[in-house]
């Protein structure tokens, strides 16, 4: 299809700024044209209203907007996320490390946290220690078993009680000693 050429009078000073204005553009007047259009239906802007310098304000109210968004994510975080992962982390406990167990929370004397999160997280570090306990006892308890049983036997004497013997090397009681001693 041809395509119709119209007219259009404008001034003689805006006529020259917009020849300017498509020369830094690029392209032909029509094309220029369009593309201004396409620009203000797109963007639903008026070429009315002020949008401010270089659309700093626009541009500031956008940083205000990511801003409140930020702190929302770390208020979510903070107060659901980390409690949540708690929760399961002691659902799904297998064997941590008996030394260094990190805290989950970290209570800043200026925020009063939530109480109901802050006896839960207090319930989960107890939880969390007596297990702990628990199993380092179990392992205790095993190792004294295996130690009566098998380096403990009973000695009859011909005369008086029978007695108990630990059959076990100076070497091994050492050792044993020390074991208990840093345990």
């Amino acid at each position: 299809m041809k395509r119709r050429f119209l007219s259009i009078n404008f001034h003689k000073d805006t006529v020259e700024r917009f020849k300017g204005f498509c020369a830094k553009v690029g392209g032909s007047y029509t094309e220029t044209l369009d593309h201004m259009m396409d620009f203000f239906d797109t963007y639903q802007l008026s070429p009315m209203s002020d949008l401010g310098p270089n659309m700093r304000g626009m541009e500031a109210n956008i940083k205000k907007r990511i801003n409140a968004l930020i702190s929302i994510v770390k208020d979510i975080e903070k107060h659901q996320t980390q409690p949540t992962t708690a929760m399961l982390q002691l659902l799904f406990e297998q064997t941590p490390p008996k030394h260094k167990q990190p805290r989950l929370v970290e209570v800043k004397q200026d925020i009063k946290p939530d109480p109901f999160f802050a006896t839960s997280l207090e319930a989960i570090e107890l939880r969390k220690e007596k297990n702990t306990l628990q199993r380092d006892l179990k392992e205790t308890k095993q190792q004294f078993e295996d130690l009566l049983f098998s380096k403990v036997r009973i000695v009859k004497s011909s005369f008086g009680k029978p007695k108990l013997q630990l059959d076990m090397t100076l070497e091994e009681y050492e050792s044993l000693k020390e074991e208990i001693k840093n345990s």
